[in-house]
């Protein structure tokens, strides 16, 4: 999680409690330390303990029992949009798969909200893919690029909704786009994909949701060799250690 800027006392006791239920020191179908003791151990008052459990309750991460432990929930199960757009600060925690199953979500939802936004709006999304000509040929380039691109689409959607959830995964998105965007290949098929789009937009709309849904799908398999591709180095790295 960022930590650039202070947090306050409730923010502090919130992130290391929920740190300390995804690296397994407190799992879910377990119970919390009391409130007392919670406190002590964060260097906060209870008051705060309590204020912090609150708010996890309402996202689903703990089921506050009066007179009992606080329990900690299959967050999985228990949570919704509000804890994911938590759970997306705590890169380091999150289980590789994750990823791949946002990635997946993409397929479904990204298509459609693209054909709805070029209906409403295809003058400032052709105007934007239209810069594809000029990408300087970096990760943060591409990344701020296709942030700007998704955002445009959220937005012209006409569902308010889709640029909310959109924003709770700006932090994750910033973080892992530029590992994606080290690959030449990544590059390369996103540069097709602006191109293709904006053909789209410009003479085809009906094809709009069909060249998105390619996309993303090509953007899961090139996910996947990249990852399949540092566990071969990891392996290497650690044969060589042993030997």
């Amino acid at each position: 999680m960022n930590l650039s800027q202070p947090l306050r006392p409730g923010q502090f006791a919130e992130q290391k409690i929920i740190e300390s239920i995804l690296n397994g020191l407190y799992p879910p179908g377990s119970v919390l330390p009391a409130e007392r003791k919670l406190a002590e151990n964060l260097g906060v008052t209870r008051p705060t303990i309590r204020e912090a459990l609150q708010r996890m309750a309402g996202e689903g991460w703990v089921t506050i029992r009066h007179g009992k432990p606080t329990e900690i929930n299959y967050f999985w199960e228990k949570g919704g949009l509000r804890l994911l757009g938590t759970l997306v600060k705590y890169g380091s925690y999150l289980p590789e798969s994750f990823i791949e199953h946002l990635l997946e979500l993409r397929v479904i939802l990204n298509p459609p909200i693209a054909r709805q936004a070029v209906e409403k709006a295809p003058e400032p999304i052709a105007a934007h893919l239209a810069g594809y000509r000029r990408l300087e040929n970096d990760p943060e380039a591409f990344t701020e690029f296709d942030w700007q691109l998704q955002q445009l689409l959220a937005r012209h959607s006409g569902n308010p909704v889709h640029l909310m959830i959109l924003n709770d995964f700006k932090t994750i998105f910033k973080t892992m786009a530029p590992l994606y965007f080290r690959r030449k290949d990544a590059r390369k098929s996103s540069l097709g994909y602006y191109k293709e789009l904006k053909q789209a937009v410009t003479s085809n709309r009906k094809t709009v949701e069909q060249v998105v849904k390619k996309a993303m799908i090509k953007s899961i398999h090139i996910w996947k060799q990249m990852k399949a591709y540092e566990q071969e180095v990891d392996d290497v790295s650690m044969e060589r250690m042993g030997g």
